[in-house]
């Protein structure tokens, strides 16, 4: 049943999912169960297992013999585009029930789960093009009697850890690309938010994936999260998270193996308004840029940059459009902004907004909790007279917190913009196309927008500057990310000897 055509309600009883290794779904069993409570309803929604670090060597060897066998990367691109495919389409299929447990554990707005779910069908369908386009290249340069050949080839194994605010998105962010390498994955989901992750490896072994190329070892970040970082025979590891977790992961990885290292880390990032933008059409942008996944996003636009002469009046623009914002039961069709999804996050964001205050930046909306009868619910909050020394102006608070800074001069806003340890990314509202590609080429960011935000497709890769990580993930540069390139010389004809 299409689950959007009527109202939906929690559970009655919490759903128990297993983990999955060597293409089998696994029970609990003696395992250590946690029972994750929906932040948007205070009810006990699913059971995960809290595996162990043996658990997770299992995994890994499954991995690696699947690997080394070939099973996966033995496959020509055909065949594994036919697999991504297939994926895609089973996703689409279950694209109402996926959102309902995503909803569940992350509290997110059901019709934003179902876009994003949606979002990750196009994934993994535009992957399998990938699959079978990845070439390497020919140097046909080197005289008559050398021919040179550069291939591509998968990594190995790879671990994938992602974070609880993107559960399904994140996931589908690399899951296709790394598989259309040819890789084998070992992929670790929050504890918080790890039953989507369980079903996309139900849906990938449907579709016809091998056993043990997608395996899924659910517990916490410093038991399994942290033996994925050190593990010996893990590859390449993504990670997407905090900048402080990503220094431990960076440190972790060099003293086991010196895996290679994909990571998306914090942001900071700068919506920059001039006066001759379209004032309405950025007021809505910017609302949306720091209301999104209420507030938790990575890539939220955060830090309001705009012109001192619309200032006062564009602030009050944006508090305007926040205070329509629809916040409310996840469940239902119509919220815009769902539940804070962590009692720790809930907390972290009120300290926030109480530190601003203090700081001395102006409350213009917002600024305390929603008593909805159950759930955590934050209202969306806007200081202004915000100061680049105030802590909500350099922490990556990761909630609906924006702050307003006026600014003079184009030189001005870039500096403002550049003034941040992070660099994920940025987005600017003008109509003034010269203007718009001077900030485009000078803001120093992975991910820019011109008159929209938070906008994309799988096509474009993403990735940060700075603090904000290394490498790229998604498009043509994300299936390169987890391959090495192998340089081959090939001698034509006798050899010229040197012993003679």
């Amino acid at each position: 049943m299409d689950q959007s055509s009527r109202r939906l309600s929690p559970p009655e009883a919490p759903r128990a999912f297993g983990f999955f290794i060597d293409g089998a779904e696994r029970p609990a069993g003696d395992r250590e169960v946690m029972t994750r409570t929906s932040p948007g309803h205070d009810v006990p929604v699913t059971e995960i297992p809290q595996c162990s670090a043996a658990d997770l060597d299992h995994a890994v060897s499954a991995a690696r013999t699947a690997f080394e066998d070939r099973r996966w990367s033995g496959l020509n691109g055909a065949a594994r585009a036919a697999v991504l495919l297939r994926t895609g389409a089973l996703i689409r299929k279950r694209v109402d029930d996926i959102a309902y447990w995503e909803t569940l554990e992350s509290g997110k707005p059901i019709a934003q789960a179902r876009a994003e779910i949606t979002g990750c069908a196009d994934m993994f369908e535009y992957a399998s093009g990938l699959a079978r386009s990845l070439h390497g290249d020919a140097f046909n340069n080197l005289g008559d009697g050398m021919f040179g050949v550069v291939t591509r080839e998968p990594v190995g194994v790879v671990g994938i850890i992602t974070p609880w605010n993107f559960p399904f998105l994140i996931l589908c962010e690399r899951v296709p690309y790394v598989l259309a390498s040819g890789n084998c994955i070992v992929a670790k989901p929050s504890e918080f938010t790890s039953a989507t992750t369980v079903m996309l490896a139900q849906i990938l072994s449907e579709a016809g994936l091998p056993d043990g190329v997608f395996n899924v070892v659910t517990g916490t970040g410093p038991t399994i999260g942290q033996a994925l970082a050190e593990h010996g025979d893990v590859d390449m590891l993504s990670f997407t998270g905090s900048t402080r977790t990503g220094r431990a992961i960076v440190a972790a990885a060099g003293a086991s193996n010196f895996k290679k290292l994909g990571l998306e880390l914090g942001g900071k990032n700068p919506q920059i308004v001039f006066a001759d933008a379209d004032l309405e059409d950025a007021a809505d942008g910017v609302a949306f840029g720091i209301a999104f996944n209420t507030g938790q996003c990575c890539v939220s636009g955060s830090r309001l940059i705009v012109e001192r002469s619309v200032a006062e009046k564009f602030a009050q623009m944006v508090a305007d459009k926040l205070g329509k914002a629809v916040t409310g039961d996840p469940l239902d069709e119509a919220t815009q902004l769902g539940a804070i999804t962590t009692e720790a996050q809930n907390a972290t964001i009120l300290t926030y907004i109480e530190t601003g205050q203090a700081e001395g930046a102006t409350l213009v909306c917002g600024g305390a909790a929603l008593d909805l009868g159950r759930g955590r619910y934050i209202a969306p909050t806007v200081f202004s007279n915000v100061t680049a020394d105030m802590a909500i102006a350099r922490e990556e608070i990761f909630g609906p917190v924006l702050t307003v800074t006026p600014f003079d001069t184009v030189d001005e806003a870039i500096a403002m913009a550049n003034d941040t340890d992070y660099g994920l990314a940025a987005s600017v509202w003008t109509k003034d196309i010269d203007k718009a590609l001077m900030v485009t080429r000078r803001v120093q960011a992975g991910r820019f927008w011109v008159n929209t935000t938070l906008a994309g497709g799988p096509e474009l890769p993403i990735g940060g500057f700075k603090q904000s990580g290394w490498g790229r993930e998604a498009g043509i540069y994300g299936v390169e990310e987890y391959t090495q390139i192998k340089s081959v010389h090939i001698e034509i004809g006798k050899r010229n000897h040197w012993i003679g």
